[in-house]
Order: C-alpha cells, then sequence, then structure tokens
C-alpha cells in the first residue's frame, strides 16, 4: 500500500494506492477521509487496484479554499485517474462523495466503467420525498451558513465529531483509531471549514446535477447499497435517470457502511464489480 500526492486541476491531493488489477476509485463523506476505507482495502486489493483519494483540500491533501463543490469534485475523480494513468475505474462513493461520484459517470462514462452509491443522496433528484418529509438533518443548515459552524466549534472538535462517528446513526463501533485519525483531520478552522464547504455547495450541486441529466442519463451500470439510515432513497432517487441499476443492503449497519459492516460490503462490491 502506498500513500501518494498526485496533483488535479488547481491542487494536489493524497490518494491511497493498494493491489493490482481493474481499478476502483474510493470516495469518502463528512466528516471521513479515505481512511473510511481502510477496513474495505486488502480484501479489495487482491483483485483491483485500490486508489483511494483525500477530497481536495481535506485530510493528507494541500490546503485548498472553496472548490468543494460536486462538479470541482467530479473533475478531481477524471484528475485522479489521469495522474496515475488510469484509463478507466469503477467508481464507489459514500455519503458526500455520492454527488461528485454521480456526476462523473454521468459526465464521463468512458472513464467510470461501474458506479455504486451508498448512504447518501444526489442533490435535486427525485424520489427521497419520504426521507425528507421532516426536512434535510439539523446540520445541513448549521454547516451551511459561512463562517459559523466553524467558528462555534473550533476547539471542541472532537465533541462535536463525536455525534457522527459514535452516535445515533452508528450501530456498529467504527474503532479508535478511525475516530482519532477523522477527528485530527478535521481539527482548526481552515480544516474544519474544507468539510462544511461540502455542504455549502448545495445549491450549485442541485443546478449543475439538474443540468448534467439535460444532456445524459445515467448509462453506466449502478449499484444503489443501503446502510441504515439513507435506506431505499438513493435507490428511489436513481431509478428515474439510471438505466442500468442494481440494489444491495448492508443489514446491522448504521451510516459509515465500510467501517461498520466491511465484510458484507466487500461481499456486494465483489459480486457487482
Amino acid at each position: 500500500m502506498d500513500i501518494v500526492l498526485v496533483t488535479v486541476p488547481g491542487t494536489r491531493v493524497s490518494v491511497t494506492v493498494a493491489g493490482e488489477g481493474p481499478a476502483v476509485l474510493l470516495l469518502h463523506g463528512w466528516p471521513h477521509t479515505s481512511y473510511v476505507w481502510h477496513r474495505v482495502v486488502d480484501d479489495l486489493a487482491r483483485r483491483h487496484t485500490v486508489i483511494a483519494p483525500d477530497m481536495r483540500g481535506i485530510g493528507g491533501s494541500q490546503p485548498t479554499v472553496g472548490d468543494r463543490d460536486a462538479s470541482t469534485l467530479a473533475g478531481d475523480v477524471v484528475g485522479v485517474l489521469d495522474a496515475l494513468d488510469v484509463a478507466e475505474a469503477s467508481v464507489v462513493a459514500i455519503d458526500a462523495g455520492v454527488p461528485p461520484a454521480f456526476l462523473a459517470a454521468l459526465r464521463h462514462p468512458s472513464r467510470v466503467g461501474r458506479l455504486v452509491l451508498m448512504e447518501g443522496l444526489v442533490p435535486g433528484l427525485s424520489g427521497a420525498e419520504a426521507f425528507l418529509a421532516a426536512g434535510p438533518p439539523w446540520w445541513f443548515g448549521f454547516h451551511s451558513v459561512p463562517g459559523l459552524a466553524e467558528t462555534v466549534l473550533e476547539g471542541h472538535e472532537a465533541e462535536y465529531l463525536d455525534h457522527f462517528l459514535k452516535g445515533p446513526s452508528v450501530r456498529q463501533d467504527i474503532g479508535a483509531r478511525a475516530r482519532d485519525a477523522f477527528v485530527a483531520a478535521y481539527t482548526g478552522r481552515d480544516a474544519l471549514r474544507a468539510g462544511f464547504d461540502l455542504y455549502r455547495a448545495a445549491p450549485a450541486n442541485v443546478r449543475d446535477v439538474a443540468a448534467a441529466l439535460t444532456a445524459s442519463r445515467l448509462t453506466v451500470p449502478t449499484l444503489a447499497i443501503s446502510g441504515g439510515v439513507i435506506g431505499d432513497a438513493l435507490h428511489s432517487q436513481l431509478v428515474g435517470v439510471a438505466d442500468d441499476l442494481r440494489r444491495a443492503s448492508v443489514d446491522d449497519c448504521g451510516h459509515i457502511v465500510p467501517l461498520e459492516q466491511p465484510d458484507a460490503l466487500v461481499a456486494a462490491l465483489e459480486e457487482f464489480l
């Protein structure tokens, strides 16, 4: 397993690379880094070249200001593949990684062989109305106000992040090492801001997804995996826009699927990939 710093347009991102074979790119969410995949990398690397970047400005990647919208991050997916001289990869994404992975597959089907999405939603797509009946989760609004959350939370990062790493959305212990890695990655005002910018990009993401879907449908084979929080809402969103859509579920699991049920996730991925 190697960790390399590669150049994408406008910045440099840290990428974990392991194994040999058909490429699989793993895209994390919030408040994660590529370490969210560490329990599945070894198993996947037996048959695949595993590529797990930290999103721009997050974790081991070069600090940046802004540019955390899904279109930019989708460009980074292609940029990482270009930097590693990989022609095509299956893309697997969770949580805040779902919108950029969706746009990467929609816009670059020749580069994304298969698409796996889990425990996230595609901005602006219908199908998640029941899940969002009571409105978006409370933290979406808190994180979206420019400058607010990082100002309030600086110095209290661990206590706040524990709500998402040990709280009600997590059914299985993700482990102290993962928690410590994520807290370290989002400690300090700039690091917090980098994560919250993912939420502040929501209006742009809605516009970009809608614009992209006017030009194309999702043509690559796609798998929607249900964990214990989003459930079938993501699959319901994709039904109307995907030509080849399948579904799988992971039992006895909360939101952080690759850390809570890595064996079940690997089994679902291997069957699909």
